[in-house]
């Protein structure tokens, strides 16, 4: 594979070679090095509210059925049965006690566990030559749950879901954490668009510089308040720990009448401020900055805004949870859920609802214009021309690396991390930069799950020594290969 070095210290000084949007080496490199280790987004605990509820979803081409057993726990099981590899779970949603593989009937639990086993005294001579005791689904490496949001890595020694959010867990709370309830989730919606994953990543991520042209026909046809697109330099972008995202600059007021402004009935705005802690609190009311896009690296981002949905002067905001979900290097697909606070009135819910679809569902007006320029931009990177291309992403900083505009003091802005007014590109240098480090650390081999020959579970650790036969199996790190492998089956 082609030395990457130049690439990432070009995209570390804010001039990225246009070739990544578009390029297949570049591709293989992000799906050995970033979705291999980062915590991906699969869930949300209301989308498996009951014992036996499940929704399948990817991490790129590893399928994993994500569902609460019986006892209440959540679990993410790769989906593929430890026989003969069929998937053992075809429907992308539902209710189950257990999973039987289609293929040769193998059953299992939904806590993974197997259970049945066709023909098991035939077959194998019974526990004597397989031994079911122990015997499950292969669990994601990694699984941990924040805010309801559940997540999964792919290695087993991922840093823990906390510490990978750092400081974006403070505002993670103002889009899912309204309420000592928290959110619910309606979808998701899915399409694909041919353009490359880290573009919508990136503009979520920070870009109001694209509203006034991009966007300005949604503004002029009175959907938002604000009267004219170029408002959006009043509020500020902020990046802290592993996110970062945009806001908008409110009017004068307190915190209720702040989240008023926004559309939120005072029954909410009163359970936000038993939900919020003061530096939250403060951010809003205080400070008067309300969240709006973001973005958690490496492509999960979220949306909160506030349009007209009837004919008044009345705005309903809405939330909406995105996952730019790889395909190949030039094309993604969208998973898109609406979210909103679980105790919100039922009308609330309706008419939010109603709000999302116009501006960010599928067929949204925002999400159409926006993928026109994705499009494009992913369809030109393809191109010789594009190899000698550098992109300037070095809005809000001088030639000598100063800030054109200073960072928010702590008295202008509460909340943590760097946040500034105006137009710049910090948040998309500070996602990329991140992306950069990922592309230069090479992945250590990935384990191997033995089921042994004897029927026993044989998993043999990096020291040598066999695992009792009543345990599950467990990893096997085994330097020349990067797959699970399921032997004496």
């Amino acid at each position: 594979m082609t030395d990457q070095s130049t690439v990432l210290a070009d995209v570390r000084r804010g001039m990225i070679p246009a070739h990544i949007y578009n390029d297949a080496e570049i591709f293989a490199l992000e799906r050995e090095r970033i979705f291999s280790r980062a915590w991906m987004f699969v869930a949300h605990e209301s989308e498996i509210a009951k014992p036996g509820d499940y929704v399948v979803r990817r991490v790129l081409d590893d399928s994993f059925i994500v569902t609460r057993d019986e006892n209440g726990q959540i679990r993410a099981h790769f989906n593929m049965c430890l026989h003969r590899g069929m998937q053992v779970c075809r429907a992308e949603m539902g209710n189950a006690s257990h999973f039987r593989c289609p293929y040769h009937g193998w059953s299992y639990r939904n806590d993974g566990r197997i259970v049945g086993l066709p023909f098991h005294q035939d077959a194998y001579g019974g526990e004597d030559g397989f031994k079911r005791k122990g015997q499950r689904l292969l669990p994601a490496p990694s699984l941990d749950i924040h805010n309801g949001l559940i997540f999964i890595s792919l290695d087993p020694d991922a840093v823990p879901l906390r510490e990978y959010l750092g400081d974006f867990a403070f505002y993670l709370d103002y889009y899912t954490k309204q309420s000592s309830a928290g959110i619910e989730l309606r979808g998701p919606q899915r399409w694909r668009v041919k353009a490359n994953w880290k573009i919508g990543a990136e503009n979520f991520a920070g870009d109001m510089y694209h509203t006034p042209q991009t966007h300005t026909s949604v503004v002029e046809i009175g959907l938002f308040r604000e009267p004219k697109a170029e408002k959006r330099k009043d509020g500020c972008t902020y990046w802290a720990g592993n996110g970062g995202g945009t806001t908008y600059k409110l009017p004068a007021g307190d915190l209720d009448e702040r989240l008023r402004y926004v559309g939120y009935p005072q029954e909410m705005v009163d359970r936000m401020k038993q939900s919020w802690s003061a530096e939250q609190r403060t951010v809003v009311g205080d400070d008067g900055f309300m969240i709006s896009a973001a973005s958690l690296f490496p492509n999960l981002s979220f949306v909160h805004n506030w349009p007209r949905v009837a004919e008044s002067d009345d705005v309903l905001p809405f939330i909406s949870i995105r996952l730019w979900q790889p395909i190949s290097q030039d094309e993604t697909e969208v998973l898109s859920w609406f979210a909103v606070d679980a105790q919100a009135p039922a009308e609330f819910k309706a008419l939010s609802y109603k709000a999302y679809l116009m501006c960010f569902g599928s067929t949204g007006m925002f999400e159409q214009d926006d993928v026109e320029n994705w499009v494009s931009l992913t369809n030109t990177a393809a191109g010789s021309m594009a190899r000698r291309l550098r992109l300037n992403s070095r809005m809000g900083i001088l030639a000598d690396g100063s800030a054109v505009v200073p960072a928010l003091t702590g008295e202008q802005f509460a909340g943590p991390g760097s946040a500034r007014t105006g137009y710049s590109e910090y948040n998309q240098r500070e996602l990329l930069a991140r992306w950069a480090d990922h592309l230069e650390r090479p992945v250590a081999a990935a384990g191997l799950l033995h089921v042994g020959s004897s029927g026993a579970p044989h998993a043999v650790a990096a020291g040598g020594a066999a695992d009792s036969p009543d345990d599950p199996p467990v990893l096997e790190h085994v330097p020349s290969e990067d797959t699970a492998e399921v032997t004496g089956a």
